[in-house]
């Protein structure tokens, strides 16, 4: 068992070079690829071959990729605010003029700009200044649903 073999050396300059890389941009890139050198180094230092270190590294990267980064981002990146348009999903908002997806008319006001905006449904007409809410964004045109 030699600890300090070359290619050891080498999976070990690699796992350090990832690991730094990760801290330095936390997007949670590069560390599979650091616990796959990890794992080579490992395998190095107990005499595997270079073939076989290869494969793990490969093998442990992908696996981790595959299986652990989807649950990492759940929990790491479940704090994302909504931005810009998407904001707007959800929110009540008053129509300006009244919404008839029959004659194609309708707009809502949103701080302070004006949108086009369609019934959820084609048979309900909602009236000028009645509250809807915002389902969702089709181009350039706000989809709300009236407020009973």
């Amino acid at each position: 068992m030699d600890f300090l073999s070359t290619s050891a050396c080498y999976w070990l300059i690699i796992t350090v070079v990832f690991a730094v890389v990760e801290l330095a941009t936390v997007g949670l890139i590069t560390i599979w690829f650091a616990a796959g050198s990890l794992v080579a180094m490992i395998l190095a230092a107990f005499g595997a071959g270079v073939p076989l270190q290869v494969a793990a590294f490969v093998i442990v990267s992908v696996v981790c990729i595959a299986a652990v980064r989807p649950l990492a981002a759940k929990h790491f990146n479940n704090k994302v605010a909504k931005t810009n348009i998407d904001s707007i999903i959800g929110k009540k908002l008053v129509a300006k003029t009244k919404i008839d997806n029959i004659a194609d008319s309708g707009k809502v006001e949103f701080e302070g700009s004006t949108w086009l905006a369609r019934s959820t449904e084609d048979n309900i007409i909602i009236s000028e200044g009645e509250e809807v809410i915002v389902e969702k964004i089709v181009g350039n045109k706000l989809i709300v649903r009236k407020i009973f």
